[in-house]
């Protein structure tokens, strides 16, 4: 009861925090907001002291900031979220307007996603019910989707259907045309993750006793496929909570590749034109469509389980996923193929410019052809690799620290975990570029704020399972000290699985980072980042596609290292033999 009552605490004070720093970006910006309201009402006025001082009597910006905060926080609960800096329009109707563009978008991705899922699992189910299944899923198909960002997976189909086949508008927001590619976009992926959820349930349901009396008892296939459903679903669907996190931080980059007027693209120019207004109320409703959607998938658990399963839901297990020798074989190659192209980009030079190779077709000199200021592509991707897989690295090795700490004290960093589940990496991308600024730094601050928590889970779980087992109750009974049970026992049953999580989650971390450079929150330009070199070919993509391909091409090996390697079983190891070996 305690424990219930300060998780509920921590999760009050986490959302809190949250709420508080959106409310605070006037102040926390560390530049002058009056100064941008004074540039985008009148460029060429003098910014004067005067009138910097008037801008910020008329804006309240000369009040503390608590009383900054306060005046904020009144207005929207009364419904006011202010007006414009730039337009001085009142702020909720075009936040309102441009929501429903983006809950559209994210409908149909949602119902894309179904039918992803469900054709995904299936054939297990198929097999699951006629009594034919032998092994678990493999999983790849659905891994291999769910792994790809939404932006790439953006630019590929655009790429493909609008620039190359010219079967869909590219850009835009005007009628049911225009919603295809971004729904795709964001429902693949999504579709992916559910599928491998519920088709990696599906056996341990199909192995429970019930199943082969039902089937004794004469019932058809369909009826026992569709109890199995029945069975496996609530099992899963909090973390159904993270598809729609998932499908709100992906509105974002999805809106910002193809033009499209949503909540997500709005957060985005507020940002670069430091309308603050305008972006505290976007960023706010973005978080709490996050926030909403865990709630929901809570409570639609609860309800489908009812009180007599809670409990026995919980007993659900995942397979062991089968393993064959190609799938041993793709990390491998995926890594060779990325060393060889960092290896051998690192030899040229990515600054070098030459405007008589503007756009020039790959060749000799320039084995992957050159962007449109005429710098070598193969250079730019391999010294990209630095400020992607090498933040990437730095940022994974932070957010395990934070998870292996987190794990031991579950009770008081749960509310934080789940505020920081709910928010996407470009939302938080775009608060700590309000604070300090678009760069690398914080970039690699953005993303290790919402790494961790899935880390921590992890860690959490192997900390209560290894104390309750049973060689650490002999190790307490002949008198062994916490400190030798934590250090001997407890630590090295944790570390290493949480460690092996961490290396699968860094390709997730470093698409992360390329996610918010493609977006300008991260590397600045001239930087050769792989996100950014991508959003600096897109204009070009019709006369240099290869421009545009190079950091694709590196992104999707990062996405296929990262399926590869989730797919490899863990080392087995029983808690009898830690025993022993301590």
């Amino acid at each position: 009861m305690r424990n219930a009552a300060t998780a509920l605490i921590t999760r009050v004070v986490a959302t809190a925090l949250v709420v508080i720093v959106i409310g605070l970006l006037p102040w926390l910006s560390g530049r002058d907001p009056a100064l941008s309201v004074l540039r985008a009402r009148s460029a060429d006025q003098e910014p004067t002291p005067e009138a910097l001082g008037a801008i910020r009597a008329e804006l309240g910006l000369d009040q503390s900031p608590l009383q900054l905060f306060g005046r904020w926080f009144g207005g929207v609960l009364r419904g006011d979220f202010g007006r414009s800096w730039t337009s001085g329009d009142e702020v909720l109707p075009s936040i309102l307007s441009a929501a429903g563009v983006s809950l559209t978008m994210m409908l149909a991705a949602l119902l894309i996603a179904v039918v992803i899922a469900v054709a995904v699992c299936l054939p297990t189910l198929i097999r699951g019910a006629r009594g034919t299944l032998r092994t678990g899923p493999t999983g790849v198909t659905a891994s291999t989707l769910a792994a790809v960002p939404e932006f790439l997976l953006a630019t590929l189909l655009m790429l493909g259907f609008a620039v190359w086949l010219r079967w869909l508008p590219p850009y835009g927001w005007e009628g049911g045309q225009h919603l295809i590619l971004p729904a795709l976009a964001l429902g693949l992926p999504a579709g992916g993750f559910l599928g491998r959820l519920v088709d990696d349930t599906l056996p341990a349901v199909f192995a429970e006793r019930w199943v082969g009396l039902w089937r004794s008892a004469g019932c058809t296939p369909a009826r026992i496929a569709a109890a199995a459903v029945r069975r496996a679903v609530p099992a899963v669907v909090p973390l159904f909570g993270l598809v729609a996190v998932g499908l709100t931080g992906g509105a974002v980059a999805v809106e910002a590749v193809f033009a499209v007027p949503g909540i997500g693209r709005t957060a985005l120019d507020a940002a670069e034109s430091q309308d603050l207004p305008l972006l505290q109320g976007s960023v706010l409703i973005l978080v709490l469509l996050g926030v909403v959607a865990g709630l929901l998938a809570q409570l639609t658990r609860r309800r489908l389980l009812g009180p007599g399963l809670r409990d026995e839901a919980l007993t659900l297990t995942m397979p062991v996923t089968t393993v064959g020798r190609l799938q041993r074989v793709v990390p491998i190659v995926c890594a060779v193929l990325l060393a060889v192209v960092i290896g051998w980009g690192l030899f040229l030079e990515p600054l070098e410019l030459d405007t008589t190779a503007r756009l020039a077709a790959p060749n000799w000199t320039h084995p992957l052809g050159t962007d449109s200021l005429g710098r070598d592509v193969l250079a730019r991707v391999g010294h990209g690799a630095a400020a992607t897989a090498g933040v990437a690295i730095l940022v994974c090795l932070a957010s395990y620290v934070v998870a292996m700490v987190a794990g031991f004290l579950p009770s008081v960093t749960t509310g934080a975990a789940e505020t920081a589940n709910a928010v996407p990496p470009v939302i938080a991308g775009i608060v700590v570029a309000a604070v300090l600024g678009p760069g690398t730094i914080g970039a690699s601050i953005a993303v290790a704020l919402v790494s961790w928590p899935s880390l921590a889970a992890h860690a959490a779980a192997l900390v209560q399972e290894t104390r309750a087992a049973g060689y650490l109750t002999a190790q307490r009974a002949i008198g062994s000290s916490p400190t030798w049970i934590l250090t001997r026992h407890v630590l090295p049953a944790v570390a290493g699985p949480v460690a092996r999580h961490a290396v699968i989650r860094l390709p997730a971390i470093a698409l992360a980072l390329a996610s918010l450079g493609f977006l300008g929150l991260g590397s600045q330009p001239p930087a050769p980042e792989w996100g950014a070199t991508l959003a600096e070919s897109l204009p070009y993509v019709e006369r240099a596609p290869w421009a545009a391909l190079a950091p694709v091409a590196m992104l999707l090996l990062l996405a296929a290292l990262a399926v590869s390697l989730s797919t490899l079983p863990a080392p087995r190891r029983t808690p009898a033999a830690e025993g022993i070996r301590g």
